[in-house]
């Protein structure tokens, strides 16, 4: 057989596979090229601006997701006491048979005790969200109507204030001569601040009509507070030691609850306030039918004496008799 069809029956695959392996490697190309892509893409999603209606929900939908993140906490912390206490099981068991050392059980014990404490504490949290959530539900009509800020633009005043608050320490001789430590980096609750507020600036949005997951505004939102309180404590030491009685010291639960009631306060005065409002137009407006009515009828009958009222029961009487209609 000729030599040179010997050799193209050996080696016919050469071609088919460096075709093959070249339209791979152009495929892995165009692969690269794409995932390069991907990050400009997402960048370019991220820079547009939240929907009206993201914007509205977007506290509720951080309380939904803080509420969710504290209830995963809570299932931890209850399965760390079984974990601790079954350790103290081992460890009583072990103690039986002579091979722990002393004080193991003190021990064991002293971590059961710990983990039921944080049981507690989450449980706690918990009760915290769950309010959060009901005041983010309150407050969402009074959001959709115009009556109240944006949850983002309200927190970022929040942080504005707070800034407002540190500037006039800084820029206020009068106040930097009463109060010195408030302008001194090396006091340690103001450095503390210091260090959240710096925080708080690094997870601040660009702008409020900036796009923001739930996640996002959690981290910012918790950066805020810890924020305020640590300006609140160095504000509190600074006067102290002016000789200036403290105020009442909050901590961050007190707080929390306290903003939560007055925020469910304004709201339930609020509806209280929009009933009153519309059944007092509903009696009026009832009352000027029936004066109307009465006065186009020429041959109405007169008033029955005795005391009987013509009035059905239950029709509301506008103005009270005996006063003037405002």
């Amino acid at each position: 057989m000729d030599p040179l069809w010997l050799f193209v029956a050996d080696w016919w695959w050469i071609g088919p596979a460096a075709a093959g392996t070249a339209t791979l490697g152009w495929i892995g190309v165009l692969t690269q090229r794409e995932r390069a892509k991907r990050p400009a893409i997402a960048g370019g999603l991220g820079r547009k601006t939240m929907s009206k209606g993201a914007a509205r929900r977007l506290e509720l939908d951080a309380a939904v997701l803080d509420l969710q993140s504290s209830r995963d906490a809570v299932t931890r912390s209850r399965a760390e006491v079984q974990v601790a206490q079954a350790e103290l099981a081992r460890v009583q068991a072990d103690s039986a048979a002579s091979r722990v050392a002393p004080g193991a059980i003190a021990a064991a014990r002293a971590r059961v005790q710990a983990a039921q404490r944080q049981v507690r504490a989450a449980g706690a949290d918990l009760r915290a969200r769950r309010a959060g959530l009901k005041a983010a539900k309150a407050t969402l009509p009074a959001i959709r109507a115009g009556r109240a800020m944006l949850p983002l633009d309200r927190l970022m005043a929040q942080h504005d204030a707070l800034n407002a608050r540190w500037l006039a320490y800084e820029t206020d001789i009068d106040l930097q001569l009463a109060y010195p430590a408030m302008s001194d980096a090396r006091s340690p609750l103001l450095a503390v601040f210091l260090r959240e507020q710096s925080q708080a600036q690094w997870l601040r949005p660009a702008s409020s009509g900036a796009r923001v997951s739930p996640a996002d505004f959690l981290a910012y939102r918790d950066a805020v507070r810890r924020a305020g309180h640590a300006f609140d404590d160095a504000e509190r030491e600074a006067r102290r030691r002016a000789g200036e009685a403290p105020p009442r010291p909050t901590d961050a639960a007190s707080d929390m609850w306290s903003q939560m009631a007055q925020t469910l306060g304004d709201n339930a005065q609020r509806a209280v306030s929009d009933s009153v409002r519309a059944m007092s137009r509903a009696a009026k407006d009832r009352f000027d039918r029936a004066r109307s009515s009465r006065a186009s009828s020429d041959d109405a009958p007169p008033r029955p004496s005795g005391g009987d009222d013509p009035t059905p029961p239950g029709d509301p009487v506008w103005p009270v008799p005996g006063r003037d209609r405002p």
